[in-house]
């Protein structure tokens, strides 16, 4: 994650229950991408979250081989058959939650980093955008640890992965792009390759840490530091005045 300072696009939201709901979920439009013949109304769309809040508990219980549809149906409080109503088979609503935690994990970009209101400065809005990514890792991370396994095999998940992760990329590339503008960040590093590194030490340092066990460090250490290695890597300036006047760029 880096610090963004003006706006970008904005997921739609979709209130639904369970860890699918609420205003807080940049969810993908779960009643849109029902089948053709599946339910488009308020009922059907809570019905559809019911089903992949329950997906991610027997999965992280199960794991993914083992994990069967009826255990899913029955998790959330629906017969066998009413499940292919809505998903056509295990691997497609497997998917669909890896899609959605996805969209968790990134969610701090648009809250916090590409709040056009928000008065914090850059390095404020980088320590909390990384809070809470580690919150939503942490509070994941059997499901995770699920999904990363299923991408080896899976090319499709695998497939997924890869298209998130490098329009979050993008976006970090981008916000770096704007500080780098506005004298704030180091201007002789390449955004692209920036973005990918950080972000390639943030989830391989969580994936040891919270799925592994390898790491051994409390939460509000492993905000720390990794806070300030984001910082110190991009130089990023922390001065108020700063951010409203560009510095000269060095010859």
């Amino acid at each position: 994650m880096a610090p963004i300072t003006a706006g970008g696009a904005h997921r739609c939201e979709t209130e639904v229950p369970g860890r699918y709901g609420g205003t807080t979920l940049a969810a993908t439009a779960p009643v849109e991408r029902d089948k053709p013949n599946g339910p488009r109304s308020r009922k059907g769309a809570k019905t559809r979250a019911r089903l992949l809040d329950a997906a991610e508990r027997v999965f992280e219980e199960s794991g993914f081989l083992d994990a069967r549809i009826s255990d899913i149906a029955e998790r959330a409080g629906l017969s066998h058959g009413s499940f292919y109503h809505y998903f056509e088979s295990k691997e497609e609503i497997f998917r669909e939650v890896a899609v959605m935690l996805e969209d968790r994990q990134s969610e701090a970009v648009d809250t916090v980093i590409l709040d056009e209101s928000s008065t914090a400065t850059p390095r404020q809005r980088l320590r909390e955008a990384i809070r809470r990514f580690l919150e939503v890792y942490r509070d994941e991370a059997k499901i995770i640890g699920v999904i990363e396994q299923v991408s080896r095999y899976d090319d499709e998940v695998q497939a997924v992965r890869r298209t998130r992760q490098q329009h979050y990329s993008d976006e970090v590339a981008e916000s770096i792009k704007q500080l780098q503008a506005h004298g704030l960040a180091d201007e002789h590093l390449d955004p692209l390759i920036t973005a990918w590194m950080l972000g390639a030490m943030t989830n391989r340092f969580a994936e040891l840490w919270l799925v592994q066990g390898y790491a051994k460090c409390s939460f509000e250490d492993a905000v720390e530091h990794m806070s300030r290695l984001f910082a110190n890597a991009l130089n990023l300036a922390d001065d108020p005045v700063a951010a409203s006047t560009p510095k000269r760029r060095r010859n």
